[in-house]
């Protein structure tokens, strides 16, 4: 019972998206099961922190990353911040517990030259599927939108006119973005194939699979990994690593961090501020190559 109050908080008040939703209700699952199966409780809602421990322990063993596992924890201290919060209980056994150490992932975003080769030098196939993967490639670079704001992208929150779309970020919370000018042609270029479709199943959104139907994530993905790999080494070519070079391409031109961060969507500076260290080095770079007391 407990459980399904706090999803539909998450839900209903906190406006999570139902892919979150999901994710904190799995991870408070699988504690609960664990707890069944060990200590044959039906409830997890009075727990003590060693049960928490002792699934944490469980969890390392079978070689779950740190990372993961702090995804699961944090789903489960809200879970018991909620609980607090209704009166279920009086002590979040989780309050004084520290999160698992891990190593930051620094990702290497596509050099501007990559980002050229794939938009202008790659072959795309004539007709819709072509026009349509030569614009995901350009609006994820020209907006820096999340891949799943843009299979969501609806017909009516692209303005080409206005040089804007309208997305729907984290929480549900709606952002407007620059067009950037140089992929409008390409908007303008997929309307007209995307009209041409026999069929459309899905007139509310933007991008569709050739059956009319809403494109899907890991399409999105393939479409990404499919065109940067044929211009770059990187072992790692996807919308995220796309997202991360607009950022970064922003920062490295002189973009403000405040801007960037309202652009991306993000709730905090701190969310932004990992997409620096890329900036720091051209600006290092620069000042090596500027620096009077460097030339000499």
């Amino acid at each position: 019972m407990s459980l399904e109050a706090f999803v539909s908080y998450l839900s209903l008040e906190k406006k999570y998206s139902t892919h979150t939703v999901t994710a904190y209700k799995k991870d408070i699952s699988e504690f609960t099961e664990f707890c069944g199966v060990n200590y044959q409780l039906t409830s997890i809602d009075d727990v003590p922190y060693a049960f928490v421990r002792n699934w944490i322990v469980v969890l390392v063993s079978k070689e779950i990353s740190n990372r993961s596992i702090n995804r699961k924890i944090a789903s489960l201290k809200a879970y018991y911040k909620f609980l607090q919060k209704i009166g279920r209980v009086v002590v979040n056994p989780l309050a004084k517990h520290k999160a698992l150490k891990i190593s930051k992932k620094i990702e290497i975003p596509f050099s501007f030259e990559e980002v050229e080769a794939a938009l202008n030098e790659v072959d795309f196939e004539a007709g819709f599927e072509g026009e349509r993967d030569r614009l995901i490639i350009g609006l994820l670079y020209a907006t820096g939108v999340r891949r799943i704001e843009l299979v969501n992208l609806k017909l009516k929150n692209v303005d080409v006119k206005a040089k804007t779309i309208k997305v729907l970020g984290k929480r549900n919370k709606e952002r407007v973005v620059p067009l950037a000018p140089f992929v409008c042609p390409w908007v303008y270029s997929y309307l007209e194939n995307r009209e041409a479709l026999p069929v459309i199943n899905d007139e509310a959104y933007f991008f569709l699979l050739k059956s009319g139907d809403k494109v899907y994530e890991s399409l999105v993905y393939r479409i990404i990994n499919r065109y940067f790999s044929k211009v770059s080494s990187k072992q790692k070519n996807s919308p995220h690593i796309l997202r991360h070079t607009f950022a970064t391409h922003l920062l490295n031109e002189g973009a403000d961090l405040n801007s960037v961060k309202e652009l991306l969507g993000h709730s905090s500076l701190a969310s932004t501020q990992v997409y620096t260290h890329n900036s720091i080095a051209e600006l290092k770079k620069v000042h090596l190559a500027a620096h009077p007391r460097n030339k000499k």
